[in-house]
This record gives C-alpha cells, structure tokens and sequence, in this order.
C-alpha cells in the first residue's frame, strides 16, 4: 500500500520541463513518439489553460493529453 502512495504522489508532484520529459519518455510504450523540449513547448503554447501556475509538469496533469496531442503533432511536423 505504501508504494501506491509514492507512486502516486510522484505522478501529482509539479516539476520541470526537464524532468517531466525524462519521466515521460521513460515510462511511455517504445511505439509512441517522445518528448521534445520543442514539443513540450508547443504543446504549452497549445494548451495554455492546463499551465495556470506557470512552467509546472506532472504526470497525472498532463501525460495521457500530451501522449494523444504528440501523434497529431508529430504528423504535422
């Protein structure tokens, strides 16, 4: 039970750009696209309203809305 606690705080912990992006790229499947510095940018820029308290990342917050928004990023770019 201990461990689901501290996986679940990891996953709800703001952090940076840069280790969001370690953290994603680590956990994604091997078929999904990775994260950029340029992507995540983009996607900032995209979806302004899920950024209200600044340059902050989580997982929960932001990785299933980056992994669908990468593959329609990725075939435009």
């Amino acid at each position: 039970m201990r461990q689901r606690d501290i996986q679940s705080e990891l996953n709800e912990a703001s952090t940076t750009l840069a280790i969001f992006m370690e953290s994603y790229n680590k956990s994604i499947p091997l078929n999904f696209p990775q994260a950029s510095v340029k992507a995540l940018r983009q996607f900032q820029t995209t979806f302004p309203v899920l950024f209200k308290n600044g340059d902050q990342w989580s997982i929960d917050r932001h990785r299933k809305k980056l992994m669908d928004w990468l593959s329609s990023y990725r075939a435009v770019a």
